[in-house]
């Protein structure tokens, strides 16, 4: 096998991870970005990351490079493999392979920069979604297949807990839902839905004075991974329930 391989074009290439990293704050969906301090587009907003070292997992790689380029303690997210980006000119470097990981957090602590970031800071998703930021590499696609991931396992997972810090009222889970899909939701539509899900939410049996009204009731996320029935961004045509989409 090893003299039928001599000879032949193959790639060198090194390994690298990309963290996207999610978070509502004020209400607001959020991205962790760092600003290159090397080039290539040095002085660019950018996600996390950095090569990955010989013998090490890619798992590893993914915490080590968060903590040391952000100052963040990665273990406590949810964090998932979202998939690899191998295009031939991705990096002006050479074959360069990533690995994205797609992670999700409560409202996080401020980041600080560290090894080649000069910077790190949260930024709203909408500001590049909207063409005002323009990421390195492509990073940009990234955020859009890993944007459109974290909203389809909003309709199918129990992860949107994984944005709230427990306990938390059903509110506050709302406005998860509505700041990562981008639309209003109705509340009732909402609180019938979700304390309807088998396994989701467990509530306390403790509440939350509130400045207008009564106090909420306090949940925990329960033991389900997976949402039955799921929670579609839309109704199906021949779904009976009501759309939790608010009509205004």
């Amino acid at each position: 096998m090893i003299e039928q391989l001599r000879g032949r074009d193959h790639a060198q290439a090194a390994v690298t991870v990309d963290l996207l990293i999610y978070t509502v704050r004020d209400d607001e969906l959020h991205v962790l970005l760092i600003e290159r301090g090397h080039a290539p587009f040095e002085g660019r907003p950018a996600l996390p990351g950095g090569y990955v070292r010989t013998g090490e997992h890619l798992d590893t790689a993914a915490l080590r490079e968060l903590q040391e380029e952000t100052g963040i303690d990665g273990s406590r997210l949810h964090l998932e493999q979202l998939r690899t980006y191998g295009d031939p000119d991705r990096d002006p470097r050479g074959r360069v392979i990533t690995v994205a990981y797609l992670a999700l957090g409560p409202d996080m602590p401020l980041a600080e920069a560290g090894t080649d970031a000069r910077t790190a800071a949260w930024v709203p998703v909408r500001k590049i979604l909207d063409g005002h930021i323009d990421l390195a590499f492509d990073h940009g696609v990234i955020l859009r297949e890993g944007l459109e991931r974290a909203r389809f396992q909003l309709e199918y997972t129990t992860v949107a807990a994984a944005f709230c810090t427990e306990p938390f009222t059903l509110a506050e889970l709302r406005r998860v839902y509505e700041a990562v899909w981008g639309l209003q939701l109705d509340a009732s539509n909402f609180r019938r839905k979700v304390t309807g899900a088998h396994g989701f939410l467990l509530p306390t049996g403790e509440h939350r004075t509130q400045e207008i009204g009564r106090p909420a009731a306090l949940y925990r996320r329960g033991p389900a991974q997976l949402l039955s029935p799921p929670l579609l961004r839309s109704s199906d045509a021949g779904d009976p329930q009501p759309s939790l989409l608010a009509l205004h």
